[in-house]
């Protein structure tokens, strides 16, 4: 995976491997005429590489590829990925700031209005219990403390509570802060800038053709327009979107292609977690291959940007996970919003037995992983 052939088509490797399935009888026509018709996938690494963006007919190609040439794929979204990232990996930590009580009716959401879904619901944390995750979130070697609170948009006291937890955990801490609080204005974002917010989230979670299809109570562009926001107040941008709500690869791409346009800096690519009482509850159309091919569809399109395997990453790509890393450089360590994720150790030692090394707060150097070993058990309340 740490090498490339950069002057064998890929091509003969993928026709071999036809020939070695097509049994005594003879060659598999189809089969054969869909590997000679793929890209070089070196190729889209070396267009991304240059600046260029990858046509959708090569966009396609990625994400319907077989499954026999996903390792020449990821070999070659690799290449990409180390260009600009090394073999560097950035931890965030979450915390569900503000619960449930959301007016909005995202199908996808166990928040919502429209949810019946069992999960905790209570209003905006004391600052006390936010410094203590901070806390958390730096025994656990994440760069980036996210803290993120349900509803449509913050009124007054919460933005103003908001802005004081943030403060005080800067304070504090050697962590960047990531707030997601909902559609904001442009007023709201200068102020974020002012109290020390490093980046905004605001998913843009699917195609602008798809968005009424799994939210009806605010549109695509209600959406951009907050990510704009963020942007004229000189905030990093963070904005991704959800995979596995019955999207086409179409939306899938045009998702990757907006983000593109936008500049947004961080991309969270979530995988659909069915959660009963959602009206998507019974929507499960992925699996860890699959996964991983979005992973290299969105490198390839998003070559610069920070790439975090976000909500889903354990319960879809499984034993799979740790070749994620070969197209994205990013990671959540501890919890989602509402569903929980693997124990921290099991990240550590996952980016280790990669060959992988966790980023420093200040992104600039990695830790040691071997360090990994030696920390608190304390500092992993899950294990």
């Amino acid at each position: 995976m740490y090498g490339y052939r950069s002057n064998v088509p890929t091509v003969n490797s993928q026709q071999s491997t036809v020939n070695n399935h097509s049994g005594a009888t003879g060659i598999d026509i189809n089969s054969l005429i869909l590997v000679m018709n793929l890209p070089n996938w070196n190729d889209l690494a070396d267009d991304a590489l240059a600046g260029k963006c990858i046509s959708r007919e090569q966009s396609l190609a990625v994400l319907r590829a077989p499954d026999e040439v996903l390792l020449e794929q990821l070999n070659a979204a690799y290449r990409v990925r180390r260009h600009y990232w090394g073999n560097r990996v950035r931890l965030h930590y979450l915390l569900n700031a503000q619960s449930g009580l959301c007016p909005e009716d995202c199908h996808y959401c166990s928040q919502s209005k429209i949810s019946t879904a069992e999960i905790e619901k209570y209003p905006l944390l004391a600052k006390e219990k936010i410094l203590e995750a901070a806390g958390r979130a730096a025994d656990l070697k994440a760069g980036t403390f996210c803290l993120v609170i349900s509803g449509r948009q913050p009124n007054a006291s919460t933005f103003d509570r908001v802005l004081d937890a943030v403060e005080t955990v800067k304070a504090n801490y050697n962590l960047k802060i990531c707030a997601c609080l909902g559609l904001l204005s442009e007023e709201q974002t200068h102020r974020l800038a002012k109290a020390g917010v490093d980046r905004v989230n605001h998913n843009l979670n699917t195609s602008e053709s798809y968005h009424a299809d799994i939210c009806t109570t605010h549109t695509f562009g209600d959406r951009v327009e907050t990510v704009e926001h963020v942007k004229a107040a000189g905030i990093t941008t963070c904005s991704g979107g959800i995979l596995g709500m019955g999207e086409s690869d179409d939306d899938a791409i045009d998702l990757a292609l907006s983000l593109r346009k936008l500049g947004v800096t961080s991309v969270p690519v979530n995988f659909f977690i069915p959660i009963p009482g959602t009206p998507f509850a019974g929507l499960n159309t992925l699996n860890p291959r699959q996964c991983l091919r979005i992973l290299c569809m969105f490198r390839f399109l998003l070559p610069s940007q920070e790439i975090r395997i976000a909500g889903g990453r354990e319960v879809h790509l499984r034993s799979l996970q740790p070749l994620g890393l070969y197209a994205a450089n990013s990671i959540f360590v501890g919890d989602y919003l509402t569903t929980p994720g693997q124990a921290a150790h099991q990240d550590w030692d996952m980016i280790r037995d990669a060959g992988f090394a966790i980023e420093s707060p200040e992104g600039q150097t990695a830790v040691e992983t071997a360090s990994c070993q030696t920390m608190s058990a304390s500092a992993d309340s899950r294990k």
